[in-house]
């Protein structure tokens, strides 16, 4: 039988009817995370900080090496500069004397009578006995002037824009200074003194040529008081 127009189409018994649903929404996209949940800024400023820290680490170190180079030109007993030491701060000054014609000094001090007081006193009576003579020299010698202890109980002493006859009557100075100053440990009175040879510097010189001509100055004084 032949169904009107308007009639509804009847569905077969069973049949549900499917409603289409709408397609699921994508999430917003989310900043990735590293493994460690910090932000993205983290890595870049631990990067700073490690740099900031490594860079201390380096000024530390340069310091320790500055620290250590100095103490291989100083003498650990007397604080003042060793033979190595004196030897370029020589050169320097015989450079500045033949670039600039500065004049200059050089004094070679031994000390008088220490064999004995090692010989009855001891050494450490020695030791203690050359710390005092270098701290009463560098008393009495300008901050521009360099002292240095080059071996055993010779000391030498670098003075600056000096004529023959003051760098003369500085070497007697530092004589009397020691001769009048008591050196007393424990309890022990040492008797000590000093004999000072200079010479001044020429704009020829060598280190090597000073050094002996001062050393010789020395030992013509000592011949001079007879000691």
């Amino acid at each position: 039988m032949n169904r009107g127009r308007g009639e509804a189409r009847r569905k077969p018994a069973g049949e549900k009817r499917v409603r289409a649903r709408p397609a699921p929404r994508e999430p917003d996209a989310v900043p990735a995370k590293s493994k460690s949940g910090s932000k993205p800024r983290a890595l870049p400023m631990r990067l700073a900080a490690e740099f900031d820290a490594l860079k201390e680490e380096l000024a530390r170190a340069r310091a320790r090496v500055a620290e250590l180079e100095s103490r291989v030109d100083e003498d650990p007993l007397t604080g003042l500069l060793n033979r190595r030491g004196f030897e370029r701060a020589l050169d320097r000054a015989l450079a500045y004397v033949r670039r600039y014609g500065a004049t200059a000094a050089l004094l070679f001090l031994d000390l008088d009578g220490f064999k004995t007081v090692n010989d009855r006193h001891g050494h450490a009576a020695g030791d203690w006995a050359l710390g005092r003579v270098a701290r009463l020299i560098l008393g009495h010698v300008r901050a521009s002037d360099v002292v240095a202890r080059i071996g055993g109980d010779e000391i030498v002493a670098l003075l600056w824009n000096l004529r023959a006859d003051q760098a003369e009557a500085k070497a007697r100075v530092l004589e009397d200074l020691i001769a009048a100053s008591p050196f007393e440990q424990n309890g022990k009175r040492l008797t000590l003194g000093l004999s000072a040879g200079f010479t001044m510097l020429a704009s020829g010189d060598s280190a090597a040529a000073a050094l002996a001509r001062a050393d010789a100055a020395m030992y013509a004084r000592k011949r001079e008081r007879r000691i």
